[in-house]
């Protein structure tokens, strides 16, 4: 009898990553790098390289920008990953980042997933404060606390 699909290597959907450091320290780019890689692992995806923006005068076609697009025409290339959209630069390019991916036929998957904003006026209840003694419990899909 074979053994499970689930008990064989078998390669996921290909991925690129794309980070944006400006001003960042070695030990931050290792563990942004290491969010994407178990990003990947966890959701089967492989990670077969990272781009990284270190450019901030470039605009939209920085020279790391330009090398994932070249990529995003490769055969079986599923998508680029970032962990979160201020990767892909401030809001005007970060949107014809967007567009320029989604051109191309490929996805864009985020980490960590844009914040909706709730506005004061829009809350139902009562603001609840933390208590001593309160267990903080952190939402795995936003990484952020929500309270019980």
């Amino acid at each position: 009898m074979e053994p499970l699909t689930e008990q064989r290597q078998v390669n996921g959907p290909v991925v690129y990553g794309l980070l944006r450091l400006v001003r960042v320290s070695p030990a931050r780019q290792e563990a942004l790098v290491g969010s994407l890689a178990e990003y990947c692992r966890s959701h089967e995806l492989q990670l077969s390289g990272v781009f990284t923006d270190r450019d901030t005068a470039a605009g939209a076609a920085s020279a790391a920008f330009t090398g994932l697009l070249d990529v995003l025409a490769l055969p079986d290339v599923y998508g680029v990953i970032a962990p979160a959209m201020s990767h892909l630069g401030p809001k005007a390019i970060a949107a014809e980042r967007r567009r320029r991916i989604e051109a191309a036929g490929s996805r864009l998957l985020l980490v960590r997933k844009p914040r909706t904003t709730h506005h004061a006026a829009a809350r139902t209840g009562p603001v609840r404060h933390r208590q001593p003694g309160t267990t903080r419990v952190l939402d795995a899909e936003s990484r952020g606390p929500r309270w019980p």
